[in-house]
């Protein structure tokens, strides 16, 4: 029998949930140097989860750059730093890659600011907004939707920090790891019930 998801899990509920995070390796990429080998790993797989992060703005109409993008799989997680090398030709071709599944939440926005960056065709790249309905899941935030998969809880306290800081800090790697590795998870757990 299918697993069956409930539609809708209240925040105080989720503020009981035991937190989770990311534990594998994070790799930060902030030089042309380290680009090859983060390529040929993300080359190597057949599903990926993705999230980006930008500088918050509080200013009405001033929108900064998509300044990281965070590619996971359930060991690793790298971390482009857009603002110190740019979006590479290379890591744009993963995003036009068919033969690789990109999975993102509200992931056209994500999409729209890495192609300001450097222009590409988005191939193969699955919205969990998109699918989550499908499955039962009427609740489309990614705390919500990642307790309603897995009765836990993933922080959202490093949300509204400086991504564009020369330096990012533990916390901040380890909570951008953290919203790809979590989108990651949330696709396999609805594929795998979809097969069953």
């Amino acid at each position: 029998m299918d697993e069956t998801f409930v539609p809708h899990i209240s925040k105080d509920l989720v503020q009981w949930m035991p937190l989770v995070r990311f534990d594998g390796e994070v790799i930060i990429v902030d030089e042309q140097s380290k680009i090859p080998d983060s390529i040929e790993y993300l080359s190597a797989q057949s599903v990926l989860g993705v999230d980006t992060e930008t500088r918050p703005s509080f200013t009405r109409g001033v929108r900064y750059p998509t300044a990281l993008v965070q590619v996971a799989t359930t060991e690793r997680c790298y971390l482009f730093r857009l603002t110190h090398i740019g979006m590479p030709k290379p890591l744009a071709d993963i995003f036009a890659n068919p033969n690789i599944c990109k999975v993102g939440l509200a992931f056209k926005d994500d999409l729209n600011g890495l192609r300001r960056r450097r222009d590409f065709k988005p191939a193969n790249c699955v919205d969990l907004q998109q699918i989550a309905p499908n499955y039962g899941i009427q609740d489309l935030g990614l705390q919500k939707m990642f307790a309603i998969c897995f009765g836990k809880k993933i922080s959202k306290a490093q949300q509204l920090t400086n991504w564009e800081s020369s330096h990012l800090t533990p916390e901040q790697a380890r909570y951008a790891s953290t919203d790809a590795w979590a989108t990651l998870l949330i696709y396999n757990k609805l594929t795998q019930t979809h097969e069953k």
